[in-house]
């Protein structure tokens, strides 16, 4: 059980399709692409994919990620089950790798992260991969806080970052 990550494959739109789900921190695009999660995105986030580059919108897809989402919000999920594509530098791919390791109801500093892959002195690299994570919820990037442990930026905004963090019963 848990994560399958793999790097991806060259694709286009059209190898994709994706799925809209409500959730408590707003609408999330889930992006299908060879049978896996290649990104779940949330509206209005810091780094919203281009409009088309989801594919053709089939809600059907992805149901066991749509339930796993359900019971993660209700509280009663702790880790995801699911293959995971990942677009992404080979630097990208080690670090979103390492916050995938992160366990739920704790949390990580990017010095921490950037130690973890070999990088000790990278930390502000893992800043910028963290915010380009394309999978987030599943690959834990709002998990991340600042050296004292204070929260830090969150692609998705603070609001949602501190939200997930309490759900997770990592902020108190």
């Amino acid at each position: 059980m848990g994560l399958t990550l793999r790097p991806a494959s060259p694709t286009t739109p059209a190898d994709r399709r994706y799925a809209m789900v409500d959730s408590p921190i707003g609408p999330l695009a889930l992006v299908e692409e060879d049978g896996a999660l290649a990104a779940l995105s949330v509206e209005g986030a810091r780094q919203e994919p281009v409009p088309g580059s989801f594919g053709v919108r089939d809600d059907a897809v992805l149901p066991h990620v749509r339930e796993q989402l359900e019971e993660y919000f209700a509280g009663r999920l702790r880790e995801f089950d699911a293959a995971v594509v990942l677009h992404g530098t080979p630097f990208q791919v080690r670090v979103w790798n390492a916050l995938a390791g992160i366990p739920y109801g704790t949390t990580g500093t990017y010095g921490q992260v950037a130690r973890e892959i070999g990088a000790p002195k990278a930390a502000q690299a893992v800043g910028a991969a963290n915010g380009r994570n394309p999978v987030s919820l599943l690959v834990p990037c709002h998990r991340i806080v600042g050296a004292n442990g204070r929260l830090t930026g969150y692609a998705g905004g603070m609001a949602r970052k501190e939200y997930l963090l309490r759900l997770e019963g990592a902020l108190l």
